[in-house]
C-alpha cells in the first residue's frame, strides 16, 4: 500500500537529479519513485514537454515528498547554477570531449563530495535525443551505464534508478575521504559560466581565432578548466588577467604602432 510522505520533512541533501526536456510525463513520476526508494528526494525538471500532468502523480506511486519539492528550471545552466560538480548521463559519445566514467567510478568521486557538503547534479537528457552538446558543455564528466552493445538504450527512469542505487550503495559504504585539492570550495557552475563568457569574449577581442571557428578551442578550454576545478578566488585572478588583456587590446586598437598607421608606399622613387 502506497502512503503519502509529503508531510515528512526531507533530510538535507546536496545531490539533485536533473531531467532535461523530458518528453513523457510518466517518466517524471517513475524517476521520482526511483530516487525516493533509494532515499533521495531532490528532483529538478528543465523545460519539460508536459508538466504538470496526472501521469506524473500516477507513476510516482506515493513519492509525494519528491513531487512536493520538485523544481522546474528554464534551462540547464539555471538548474545547476549553484553546483560545483555536474555529471551528464549519456548512452553515446558526442562531439564534446569529456572524461568518461562508469557509474561506480562516478560515485567514488561523488560520495566524498557529498560528505563535504558540495552541491552535485546528475543530469539526464531527453528520452529520444539525450543530452545535446550545449547541455554536456556544462558537465565536468560524462557517465555511461555499461549495457549490451546491440541494445544499449535504457529507459530514462531506469537510468535514474541505476544511478540512485549506485549512489545509495556508495553513501552507505565506507569510502575513504578524498584529500582536498583546494583550500576553498570549487567555483559553482554559475561562476564557471560567467568565467567562460569572459574568457571567450576576450579571445575574440584579441583576435585569437584569426577568423577560424572558435567551437573546438572553446570546448577544449571548458574541459581544461572543469578538470582544474578552480575556486572562486582563483577565478577572480583569472578575470583580472582577462580584463588586462582586454584593456591592452583596446589600447592597441585605439593607438596602433606607427608602422601600422603609415600609408602604403606607392612604389615610386
Amino acid at each position: 500500500m502506497n502512503q503519502s510522505t509529503a508531510s515528512i520533512p526531507p533530510a538535507p541533501q546536496t545531490v539533485r537529479f536533473v531531467l532535461a526536456r523530458t518528453q513523457h510525463p510518466g517518466n517524471i513520476g517513475a524517476a521520482a519513485r526511483a530516487i525516493r526508494t533509494m532515499g533521495f528526494w531532490r528532483l529538478t525538471l528543465v523545460a519539460p514537454h508536459h508538466y504538470p500532468d496526472l501521469q506524473v502523480n500516477a507513476m510516482a506511486a506515493g513519492a509525494d515528498d519528491v513531487l512536493a519539492n520538485l523544481v522546474v528550471a528554464d534551462n540547464v545552466p539555471a538548474a545547476v547554477a549553484d553546483c560545483t560538480r555536474v555529471y551528464g548521463l549519456s548512452a553515446r559519445r558526442r562531439g564534446v570531449s569529456l572524461p568518461e566514467l562508469d557509474p561506480r567510478a562516478a560515485m567514488a568521486e561523488i560520495a566524498p563530495l557529498l560528505r563535504q557538503g558540495a552541491e552535485v547534479a546528475l543530469l539526464f537528457g531527453n528520452e529520444r535525443s539525450g543530452l545535446d552538446n550545449d547541455e554536456l558543455s556544462v558537465c565536468h564528466a560524462m557517465v555511461r551505464i555499461p549495457s549490451a552493445e546491440d541494445f544499449s538504450s535504457l529507459n530514462l527512469a531506469q537510468a535514474v534508478q541505476v544511478m540512485a542505487w549506485e549512489l545509495r550503495m556508495a553513501t552507505l559504504g565506507k569510502l575513504p575521504e578524498a584529500p582536498p585539492d583546494h583550500d576553498a570550495p570549487p567555483a559553482s557552475a554559475d561562476e564557471m559560466e560567467r568565467f567562460f563568457e569572459h574568457l571567450f569574449a576576450t579571445l575574440h577581442a584579441i583576435d585569437f581565432h584569426k577568423g577560424r571557428s572558435a567551437q573546438t578551442i572553446e570546448l577544449r578550454l571548458r574541459r581544461l578548466f572543469h578538470r582544474a576545478l578552480p575556486d572562486a578566488r582563483e577565478l577572480r585572478i583569472l578575470h583580472g588577467v582577462l580584463a588586462d588583456a582586454e584593456r591592452m587590446a583596446r589600447l592597441a586598437k585605439d593607438h596602433p604602432p606607427a608602422a601600422a598607421r603609415r600609408p602604403p608606399s606607392s612604389g615610386r622613387g
